[in-house]
Order: structure tokens, then sequence, then C-alpha cells
């Protein structure tokens, strides 16, 4: 082995910009952070071939001075903070100073800056190989512009691992994308090989910022979406979060910003998956953009170095926290929340923005026109299809000659069809203003379906997902009213567990007991189970007590038992709903809407599917192409 010597400042340079620098998409994001932190109003970005040939970033910030330009590009350089009383409450994007230097290392760099208070601006070039800065007098506006050319032009072994134009570019706007909706009030461009991709403009008010969000990420999300604004214990969440019924087969819209830092953390990530667990549906995943802010010296940023990860001192009421604010929310929102954003010219109702399907309905034996309840009608059309000549083939569009009889009979059947309808009619209020949310039933079809009119048009409620929601939100509520009732195993459990879960046990003792868990520790490593909940005495015991220490060692808090508990209580709510093929009277089918309009969460099912949707009117007038 070679005996110990210091690095050369251009490796160690180029050794930090592996852990700064993986692709374009990590330039742009140091570099913005570094015009955010200097004050800018405005950010340019452009970028050629997916900002591997070129990157351009011009800012309005408050510049750089002559002497500190090639200071600028050194390593451990920077100008945020001096002592470690300011690393302990970091409350700017950037800190450790090895941004530029190490970007410098692997491209070809040029800084042009103006400082506020300077006469003139000044340039400053480097190269990669020998990192020999040259300052030069430039002609620049106030603020500061990099320029970076030719990525990994010096280390081709790393080149080789960029993807295609664009895959780079598409990491690159997702960058930009985060960093525009940390900071609203700045106004942002992206051009990419000269065509403009995104022009922000500042956004103060909650109008402008939802039109920011909805050009970044969709319309139909801040359709779809429920805002959030509270404050306490010294923490405050805002922003927004999606329905269950917008959801994603990725997490690919997923945004939470920390003291507006854009992070990725494990325990925000668990606290927001148990807030829509029992709603969303399996294998699908929320939509979001929230802003913890919090007092710097709760949090802690440099642990990682890129900085998307950080640890709050008190991880478990951050935790809590989000849990109990966005469980809250999503349980507060009603079917009348749901439609006051929705106007009669709107295309992003939940037909258009639920992405889930239903399962195909089981034939029921029911023939066309057929209703149920009290608008049951046995009739059929008279007027036989023809059959094409030499196809074999029905023709349903050909006119067969028909007789006088036969359409006097089908004019009898309308009659007769508008006799009840004309009954229901007069049940419904006279104005829209007098009308519920999910309006009145008018009709079940094929036993699954109701058929009710709103002010806005038409709801399709499925009946049996309803009711599952009903009866399993009641259930809840019946036995916390109770509290936990929990009973002595016969034979107390042993487990077999590490040191470190044993020492958990002890140390969470109070929390498994207020759980209806009772835990004796026996050995270094071995824990006795004495006491189980009652609801689940059929559960995995060695299972369930492993996985909640799991959680609480983590998280400082478990679920598990809770999420035992509404499993099996969502199985007792599927077997006491109602079933589909049930035919429901008109009263039975508006006390069910009433309900659905006072229960929580009544938008999903238990298993996360949408139990009603709605038409408007001007949806339905365009299917038949009324008013062309």
């Amino acid at each position: 082995m070679a005996r110990i010597h210091l690095l050369s400042p251009r490796l160690a340079n180029q050794i930090a910009a592996g852990e700064v620098v993986e692709r374009p998409a990590n330039i742009v994001k140091e570099l913005v952070e570094n015009a955010l932190d200097a004050g800018a109003s405005r950010i340019d970005i452009d970028a050629e071939q997916g900002g591997i040939k070129l990157l351009r970033i011009r800012d309005d910030g408050f510049g750089i001075d002559k002497d500190d330009l090639s200071l600028a590009l050194s390593r451990h350089a920077t100008s945020k903070i001096i002592t470690l009383d300011d690393l302990e409450a970091v409350d700017s994007l950037g800190f450790r100073g090895e941004a530029l230097a190490s970007i410098s290392s692997v491209t070809r760099l040029t800084l042009t800056s103006h400082a506020r208070d300077a006469e003139e601006a000044w340039s400053v070039s480097v190269e990669g190989r020998d990192m020999q800065a040259s300052v030069s007098p430039a002609a620049h506006p106030v603020g500061t512009t990099v320029e970076v050319r030719d990525l990994f032009f010096n280390t081709p072994a790393r080149r080789k691992f960029l993807r295609t134009e664009k895959t780079e570019f598409s990491h690159l706007e997702e960058y930009v994308k985060r960093l525009a909706l940390s900071r609203y009030d700045v106004a942002f461009s992206l051009r990419h090989n000269g065509r403009t991709i995104h022009q922000l403009r500042p956004a103060e008010r909650g109008i402008e910022k939802e039109k920011r969000v909805a050009s970044l990420l969709s319309a139909e999300f801040i359709d779809s979406a429920v805002h959030i604004e509270t404050e306490a214990a010294g923490l405050s969440l805002q922003g927004w979060v999606g329905l269950p019924t917008f959801s994603r087969s990725q997490a690919d819209m997923q945004y939470f910003f920390v003291n507006g830092r854009v992070v990725r953390d494990k325990l925000v990530v668990h606290a927001i998956k148990q807030a829509y667990r029992d709603v969303l549906y399996h294998g699908r995943h929320p939509a979001f953009v929230l802003y913890l802010t919090l007092d710097p010296k709760l949090v802690d940023v440099n642990v990682h170095p890129t900085k998307h990860e950080v640890r709050f001192r008190d991880g478990r009421l951050v935790h809590d926290f989000l849990f109990r604010t966005l469980h809250r929310a999503l349980g507060d929102v009603r079917p009348e929340d749901r439609l006051a954003g929705t106007t009669p010219g709107s295309l992003t109702s939940d037909i258009t923005s639920a992405p889930l399907t239903q399962q195909p309905a089981p034939a029921t034996g029911l023939q066309a026109g057929e209703f149920q309840g009290q608008n049951r009608l046995d009739w059929q059309p008279s007027a036989p299809s023809a059959v094409s000549a030499g196809t074999g083939m029905s023709a349903p569009w050909a006119a067969a000659p028909v007789s006088r009889d036969a359409v006097s009979e089908q004019l009898n059947a309308y009659q007769q069809m508008s006799q009840p309808l004309a009954t229901v009619a007069q049940e419904l209020p006279q104005s829209d203003s007098d009308m519920p949310p999910l309006g009145f039933a008018i009709a079940q079809l094929h036993g699954i379906y109701i058929l009710a009119q709103n002010a806005l048009g038409m709801v399709v409620v499925d009946m049996h997902a309803a009711h599952e929601r009903i009866t399993y939100e009641r259930l809840k509520v019946a036995v916390d009213a109770q509290g936990v009732q929990s009973q002595p195993l016969l034979v107390p459990v042993s487990l077999a567990v590490s040191e470190r879960e044993a020492d958990a046990a002890e140390q969470y003792a109070d929390e498994f007991r207020q759980l209806g868990v009772e835990l004796a520790r026996v050995g270094p490593e071995s824990v006795l189970v004495r006491q189980i909940p009652v609801l689940l005495q059929q559960a995995n015991v060695p299972q369930l007590v492993t996985d909640m220490l799991s959680d609480l060692m983590e998280h400082g808090a478990s679920d598990r038992i809770l999420a035992h508990r509404n499993e099996l209580l969502g199985t007792m709510a599927c077997h006491g709903s109602v079933r589909a093929n049930r035919r429901l009277t008109i009263p039975e089918m508006n006390a069910l809407l009433r309900d659905m309009e006072a229960t929580e969460r009544s938008g999903q099912c238990n298993h996360g599917r949408p139990t009603w949707t709605q038409m408007t009117m001007a949806e339905l007038d365009k299917l038949f192409l009324r008013g062309r």
C-alpha cells in the first residue's frame, strides 16, 4: 500500500462532486438554491441538450464582490454560516460551501456577478483540469449568472452514466418544479434548446399560488385537493392534499417542504401514509404539496450531502402533528365540499379525475328499460330490430316497417313511464338552493347503483360501497366509546427478541398498555406477552408485537393495534352492509344519501374505491352534442 499523502485540490473536488453532482438536475438545484439565498426575485434557467452541453442560471440577487469571486469557487467557502451556533439553526438552503467547487471541477464554469454596491461587474472562469481561476471585467446587470458547459468533460467514465437528453431534462424540470413550489414570491423561467417550458410570475395571493401549483402539477390536482392551514405546538402546516379519489400509480406528485427546503423523510412519509390508510385504494399513492414550518433549532438539515433528508429533534411530535392534521382534514370532507368548486362548465369533476374503475356489475336478469324501487316499470320497446340482408347481423339503425298499432303501443308505454316519474318530480324542491348536496334519488340501476338528481346534474352512487363506509364509521365510533377491551392470555406468549427490542419493550411499556397489550421483560433478549385486546384474539401475536416494537423504535408511535382493529371492523361492515341486487325504495335510497352527507370519508369505501360520482349538466350536454 502507498504511503499516506494529501489529495490534490482537483482530485478532492472531483471526489466531492460525486456526492453533489450526479446529473445536470443536481447542478440546477445547487445554483438555484444559491440564487434564492442571495435574495433573488427572478431566476432564469436555460438548458441545452438536457443540461449536459449548457446550463445558464441568471438571478437578480445582491451579487458577489470582485474580491470574493475566486474564493467562491474554493471548497468550504461560504457566506452563510460563521460559527457553530449558525450551523445549529440553519435558515439558508445552502451552507456547506462545496457546490461551486464541486461543479467547477467537472465542468467548464464561468461565474459573472455584479454586486449591488459595486460600479461594475466581474467574471471568473475555470476549467476542471487545472482549477486556475482568471478574473476579468464584464458587462452584467446587478445579480449573478453562472454558466456551466460540458458536464463531465474531464471525467468520461462518469459521463457514460448520463441518460438520454429527454431523461436528463425530465429530472432537471422536476427539480425546477420543486424549487418553484418552494418560493411563490420568486419569478421563474425555464428554457430548453431555445423553447420556453415554464414562465412563472410571482404569486402573492392564494388564488395566484393555486394557479402556480396547477401550472406545475395539474388543474385536476387543485380541483381535487383539500387546502390545509393549521398551527399547534410550535408547528405550522400549510398546503394542499389530494382527495383519495385523486390518487397516483406512483409517488410522483408528493412535495413536502420543511422551512422552505424540499425533503424526502421516512418519518413524514409514514405519517402521511398512515393518514390515508383506510381511504386509499391499495397500490395507489396520495398526491400532496405541504409546507411544514418550525424553529430551525428543532430540525437538523446537515445529515445528508444532498440535503434531501432531515432529522427532527422531536420526531414523535412531528409525526403525531402531521398524522392528526391530515387524518382530520380528510375525514372532514363532505359531499358539499367536493361539489363547492364544481361549476356547470367544469370539466374536472370526479368522473374525469378519478383514476379508479369499478368492476363490471354482475348480470341481474333485468330487462332493458326496467327500473327498481317505486319507479319499476316492466316495459320493453315493441319495435323489433331489422336484420341486414346478407350479413346475418343485427342492424338496429335499419328502419323496419311497423304497424300503426305498434306505434300507439310504444307511445302508451312512454306515457305510463312518465306517470311515476312525475310523482318523484313532485318530491324534488322547486329551487336549487333547497337541494341537498347529493340531491334526491330517482331510481335504482340494476340493483347496484342509485341514480339521483342534484343542483348540478346527475349523481351516481354505488349503494353497497357507500353503506359499507357508513357502517364502518359507526362501528369505529361505537368501539372507541367503549375503550380498548383487553383480556389476559391463558398461556402467555414468550418472544425471542434482540436486546435493543427488549429495551424498547421496557421503554414503551406504558404505550403498549394504553393499546391493550401488556408486556414483561423476562430476560436480556426475551419478552413475555401477558394480555392483548379482545378484538385481536385471532391475530398473530408474535408478529403483531414485533411490528409494534419496530414502529416505536423508528417513529416513536405505532398504529398496528388500530390497523388490525379497523381491518376487523371493515370486514364486519362489509358483511353487514346492503348487498348488490337488493331493491331499495325511494325513501331508503334518500336515507342512504343523507347518511352519506353526514358521514366522514363517505367519498370512499373501506377499500379506497369511490362511492359516488357527479356528472354536471354541461358534461351531459357535451355527450349529446347539445348547444352545437
